[in-house]
């Protein structure tokens, strides 16, 4: 069964920074079909569930109250990519808008909901090599 990466907040693990959840019903169908590796870059790069909501800012990614969690950030894209290697994945399915896994479109950085036409710091990073990177509304040709 092939296997593909699934930001665990869409099969219902509590990792989102408000310490939530996301399932996805057509996500989790996917598992007829694929073997789902979850993952959150977030946890993987040291930050906790709650945390304080991130954006990302230039090529910084900032907490709302201004904190730099740039290379928590970018450890999480390594770590999700090293994952990737390891499971032979060549397919990610992500949540969408967020500042890690956002595909296309993620906040602004104003931290006003406001979007702006940018990957997440790990959609660009699996991008960059290859990985080809969904988020939850993009599924259907997975299907």
């Amino acid at each position: 069964m092939e296997k593909i990466l699934v930001s665990a907040c869409l099969l219902g693990i509590k990792c989102r920074y408000d310490g939530k959840s996301v399932p996805h019903e057509g996500v989790m169908r996917l598992a007829e079909k694929y073997a789902l590796v979850p993952v959150c870059p977030e946890i993987y790069g040291g930050l906790s569930t709650p945390r304080t909501p991130s954006e990302r800012v230039g090529d910084s990614v900032l907490m709302k109250d201004g904190r730099d969690v740039t290379e928590n950030y970018a450890r999480g894209a390594e770590a999700t990519l090293a994952l990737a290697e390891i499971t032979g994945a060549k397919i990610a399915v992500l949540k969408a808008k967020s500042p890690s896994c956002g595909k296309g479109a993620i906040y602004d950085g104003s931290f006003s909901g406001t979007l702006t036409a940018r990957d997440g710091v790990t959609a660009e990073k699996l991008t960059r090599v290859g990985i080809k990177v969904l988020t939850e509304n993009e599924i259907d040709e997975l299907l």
